[in-house]
């Protein structure tokens, strides 16, 4: 018996969240099916709302400490859920991701500095190192003939050799093709970093949504290298539906790395977890885990659902299942559509609002992604939407 109800959705519409209220601006058109942005339309666990209910409740906003229980909620979650312990010294809060990763570009690395990161794969990893003057250095993704992802291993090595980039991001799992790294894939990046004094900024927000009932293996898992360069980043956010209360987490295990880094963060507050985001973060992390194993089983209802419906109504757009997450990347390529025609045959043909596969490089044209974090009454309306305008293509 559930526990929890997926297939009723809040509406969405007015409260001024960027999803629903910004289709205009960003479309041209507000009368979408919206499966783009990545937060998923359910409601959050109860478990979190009665405590940020609780606290509101009180009419104090004065300045708020952080609890030992918050830290310790925190420090529980790392050592049950990715699998490897962490000291109090060796945390920091960080307020949001990609947050995090600019203040970490900044830091560690120069105007000019190469920051090597591996497309198709989330765009703002590129924004913010273009955007801080850093330079883009690429070892793009192999895409198999079954439609799954591997690395570029031996482009992986030649192109560090090369290139002698200060930094990489890692998208681990990655975003948008929901790839479940392995242990062993992790050994080879942070061996190929180790040897060349580069870090590694893993990016690990979609670890607690595994699809595939495996466990996530975290960058620091891989062993002494892996400690030696890396900083894992991770987050409460989009496993429970929370990314407006910006609440994420650093972990960096190697002293030299860390001491510096997070003093440049204390001097500058960057660190300091405000009430908002302590509290509904300490309620995730002590009593959303039934929440989070119902949400799952739920999205794994959708992806069969999507699946199916694809392989059944529009063969030339091909699912690539996801390990991880809600999001779903779509290979289109069979439609022989430019990357304007595709764009322009999901919002104005289909009205679907999804994200543009060549926002995450170019290695991303010809595909679509898309968010099946929704009620499964709303992602069937919006394939038959799909459906229809695919049959007069």
């Amino acid at each position: 018996m559930n526990q929890y109800n997926f297939d009723i959705l809040p509406e969405r519409r007015g409260s001024g969240d960027i999803k629903f209220d910004e289709l205009r601006n960003r479309y041209g058109r507000s009368d979408l099916y919206s499966l783009w942005v990545a937060d998923m339309d359910f409601e959050v666990a109860p478990e979190i709302r009665s405590a940020m209910e609780k606290r509101i409740n009180t009419g104090i906003f004065a300045y708020a400490g952080v609890s030992d229980s918050y830290w310790n909620a925190v420090m529980n979650w790392i050592r049950t859920h990715f699998g490897f312990s962490v000291t109090r010294a060796e945390l920091s809060f960080i307020p949001g991701i990609v947050r995090g990763i600019g203040y970490a570009i900044n830091y560690y690395t120069q105007k000019d500095d190469k920051i090597l990161i591996q497309p198709p794969v989330y765009h703002p990893f590129r924004l913010l190192t273009e955007s801080n003057g850093r330079m883009i250095v690429t070892n793009p993704l192999l895409l198999n003939s079954d439609g799954t992802y591997t690395m570029d291993f031996k482009g992986l090595e030649e192109t560090v050799e090369r290139e002698k980039p200060r930094m990489m991001i890692l998208c681990n799992p990655h975003n948008p093709g929901g790839i479940r790294w392995t242990k062993e894939d992790l050994r080879r990046v942070a061996a190929i970093a180790s040897r060349n004094n580069m870090i590694v900024i893993s990016d690990e927000i979609h670890a607690d949504l595994i699809l595939s009932g495996e466990p996530h293996n975290s960058f620091f898992q891989a062993g002494e290298d892996a400690e030696k360069v890396g900083i894992v980043f991770g987050a409460p956010s989009k496993t429970f539906n929370i990314p407006g209360l910006v609440s994420s987490w650093a972990v960096i295990k190697n002293p030299v790395l860390r001491d510096g880094f997070y003093s440049w963060l204390t001097v500058n507050e960057f660190n300091d977890a405000p009430f908002t985001a302590s509290i509904p973060t300490e309620a995730a992390y002590t009593s959303g885990e039934p929440w989070r194993k119902e949400l799952i089983n739920y999205l794994n209802g959708n992806l069969e659902y999507l699946i199916e419906y694809f392989k059944a109504n529009m063969p030339k757009i091909k699912v690539l299942p996801p390990q991880a997450s809600f999001l779903v990347w779509l290979d289109c390529r069979d439609m022989n559509l430019s990357q304007p025609e595709l764009v322009d045959f999901f919002t104005n043909k289909a009205h679907l609002a999804l994200n543009d596969g060549s926002m995450f490089g170019g290695e991303g044209t010809g595909f679509m992604r898309l968010n099946m974090g929704t009620s499964r009454k709303n992602l069937a309306e919006a394939l038959a939407s799909l459906k229809k305008a695919y049959d007069r293509l």
